[in-house]
């Protein structure tokens, strides 16, 4: 059996190592990745503080590559294609949630942190002409999850106010990129100001620093509150959010990083028709339409760092460590 070089977490060891080469069979492509990214996903199945954990697991969600091989010859099409991966496996027929099958590439099974991965065919996309292997390995997960938040949940249009809480994560990033690039005006949230000061050299119309007292109340105040509200980590400064949004307001999240709140506002939500949203990744279909999105207004990522593969423990330690601003990398290549 071949043997290649991959990331492994294991009970007691998160280190490099030489597996077994997986060899792809019916409808599976063989990928050789060129670049990996990190969601805050690996870091809390690192952590420990992920549901199902199963070990020992090669973590990695997103990912772009070549494909080298395929298991099918009607297939064989893909061959020498430069694609990425959508990590979104057995969504399911609804398109408004995931199945109880639904599962996430690097955990169960294997992921991109490896100098190889089979995937089925239909998780293959063409990389984006416009964009780098780099980029290109920064959209998949982060994108697809910022798409269904903000288009399917939070129904943006050009004009309307929209605020990211917490820019500096994957998601808020691609959900910021994508708000400014359909026309709506949009405004940020993060405890660092440098952050929020290239957000606004990228567009944003302001931001406010959350750990500031009233600086979210004051800035929905200066522009008459926000039609839309995305955010990842509730908690208690969750009642601040939903106090900034305008009558029929949506406060849309996609995680809880900060807990629960220790009470809600429910007259005011109530009283002001405001509507809380719930959202995960999105549909295969929503895959199809975030990457035509991203095609037809040119976007580029956000990119904090690339670290080579044999530095892939600092990448994670940097995440864990919240010193990055957009997507981490690892370079496969340099292995």
């Amino acid at each position: 059996m071949k043997k290649m070089k991959a990331l492994v977490l294991r009970g007691d060891a998160f280190q490099i190592e030489e597996v077994d080469t997986p060899v792809p069979s019916g409808q599976q492509a063989f990928v050789k990745i060129s670049y990996a990214a990190l969601n805050h996903r690996d870091q809390w199945i690192r952590d420990g503080q992920y549901a199902k954990i199963q070990l020992p697991a090669i973590l990695g969600s997103d990912g772009s590559g070549v494909v080298e091989k395929v298991g099918n010859d009607g297939d064989k099409s893909w061959i020498g294609k430069e694609v990425i991966i959508n990590p979104n496996i057995n969504w399911g027929n609804d398109e408004r949630f995931q199945s109880k099958d639904s599962q996430i590439l690097g955990m169960p099974s294997h992921g991109t942190l490896a100098e190889y991965v089979v995937v089925n065919v239909d998780r293959l996309h063409q990389k984006p002409a416009y964009l780098s292997m780099e980029q290109a390995a920064a959209f998949p997960l982060g994108g697809l999850t910022a798409y269904n938040a903000l288009f399917n949940k939070g129904k943006v249009q050009s004009g309307m106010n929209v605020l990211i809480s917490g820019v500096g994560g994957g998601v808020a990033q691609f959900a910021f990129l994508f708000a400014k690039a359909v026309g709506a005006n949009t405004y940020v949230t993060s405890s660092k100001e440098k952050v929020i000061e290239f957000c606004k050299n990228l567009g944003a119309k302001d931001g406010a620093n959350y750990t500031e007292k009233d600086a979210v109340k004051n800035l929905a105040k200066s522009v008459g509150g926000f039609d839309i509200v995305i955010d990842s980590a509730c908690g208690d400064g969750m009642n601040e959010l939903i106090a900034a949004l305008k009558p029929a307001g949506k406060f849309v999240f996609y995680g809880a990083t900060k807990g629960l709140p220790s009470g809600l506002n429910m007259r005011q939500i109530f009283w002001n028709h405001l509507q809380l949203l719930g959202s995960t990744m999105g549909s295969d279909k929503d895959f199809f339409k975030m990457l035509d999105f991203c095609n037809e207004h040119k976007i580029e990522p956000i990119i904090d760092k690339v670290f080579d593969f044999k530095d892939a423990v600092a990448a994670f330690d940097r995440m864990k460590n919240s010193e990055q601003f957009g997507k981490i990398l690892v370079n496969i290549k340099s292995v």
